[in-house]
């Protein structure tokens, strides 16, 4: 599959790349798109809800009255989850909501990922770029150019460029990532993903494997 390289201005360049097949033209599995996202979205989870349980309210252990002949239920503990004040039952507790997802599951979300956007026509690539200096302005200027200003954009670099990065990084729309911090939630989160010419070996090396 070719595809056109355009320069920063949204014009082509004349040239064409060839994307590989394996890579960006397979057929998309849902399956495996939503576990990635969903490892993902786990990982970002911090964990540390807690609430207190009976054991852990402070408090007076005394029976708060007789057993019987009160006409009400029996208690006995102020700390008792009926009350107020007294102990949460089966409260949250701290813990991880990571769990495992396999590398080539992982490959196949990424793959079916990318695909998805070849196919609905959201998928570009550019050619190499870089500024003299961190400008939000420049940076703008780019992604209007490209037909994105309204839209999320994922700008996948081959390499990490400090004045690119620092560049879009006050844009709530684009997002600047480098091709070994690629995931599948990136790739769906953005309307369009913009890949530079240089990246485009380390991703097809990566996910090929």
């Amino acid at each position: 599959m070719k595809v056109a390289v355009l320069d920063i201005k949204g014009k082509e360049t004349g040239r064409q790349v060839e994307l590989s097949d394996e890579v960006f033209g397979i057929e998309p599995s849902e399956h495996a798109i939503y576990l990635d996202v969903k490892q993902y979205l786990a990982n970002q989870r911090q964990g540390t809800h807690a609430a207190k349980e009976r054991a852990d309210i402070v408090g007076s252990t005394r029976k708060i009255k007789k057993q019987k002949g009160t006409g009400t239920a029996r208690a006995g503990s102020i700390k008792s989850p009926i009350f107020r004040g007294g102990g949460r039952i089966f409260g949250p507790r701290p813990r991880s909501y990571s769990f495992k997802l396999n590398k080539g599951q992982k490959r196949l979300a990424r793959k079916s990922a990318l695909s998805q956007k070849v196919a609905e026509g959201n998928f570009h690539v550019v050619e190499d770029f870089n500024f003299e200096a961190p400008r939000t302005k420049d940076f703008i200027q780019v992604i209007q150019d490209l037909g994105l200003a309204d839209k999320k954009s994922l700008f996948i670099l081959g390499e990490s460029n400090k004045n690119v990065y620092l560049s879009s990084r006050n844009l709530k729309r684009s997002d600047v990532i480098t091709s070994s911090e690629l995931s599948t939630y990136k790739i769906l989160n953005a309307a369009n993903v913009v890949v530079l010419e240089g990246s485009l070996e380390g991703i097809q090396e990566t996910l090929s494997k």
